[in-house]
């Protein structure tokens, strides 16, 4: 039993000098774990994808500026110019809520809503965020 608890305590010591010897930048990342993703797929109706760059463009631009949102990456598949792939993160849930009931975000939405054929979104939790620090 004394055994035990010692390599318990060895593991906790370990792990704590880990925590401050890493870099400021990494023990942000380290704390990052829990936000919150929305990942959307999005297939777009051809004739309208232009329009929909403007769109995305502006609601992802406006976005970031929102409290709560970390990040709002749009990724098109390199092998197909009318799907894409919306990246979001933020702080909690209630934040990416909050994204939904901006004015911005609403004006977006009225207008993707003539150019998705298809959407497929997902809700996410972040179990580990790796970047470099270079």
């Amino acid at each position: 039993m004394l055994k035990s608890i010692s390599a318990a305590a060895a593991t906790v010591a370990i792990a704590a000098t880990c925590l401050v010897l890493l870099p400021p930048s990494q023990r942000v990342e380290a704390q990052s774990v829990g936000m919150y993703v929305n990942s959307v797929d999005l297939d777009i109706l051809p004739a309208e994808h232009d329009n929909f760059l403007a769109a995305i463009k502006e609601n992802g631009a406006a976005s970031v500026q929102e409290p709560g949102c970390k990040r709002f990456d749009i990724l098109n598949l390199a092998s197909d110019p009318n799907h894409f792939l919306l990246y979001e993160v933020y702080e909690n849930e209630a934040a990416m809520k909050a994204h939904r009931e901006t004015d911005h975000f609403k004006k977006f939405a009225a207008a993707a809503a003539k150019m998705v054929a298809k959407r497929d979104a997902r809700a996410m939790s972040v179990i580990a965020s790796n970047a470099a620090t270079k």
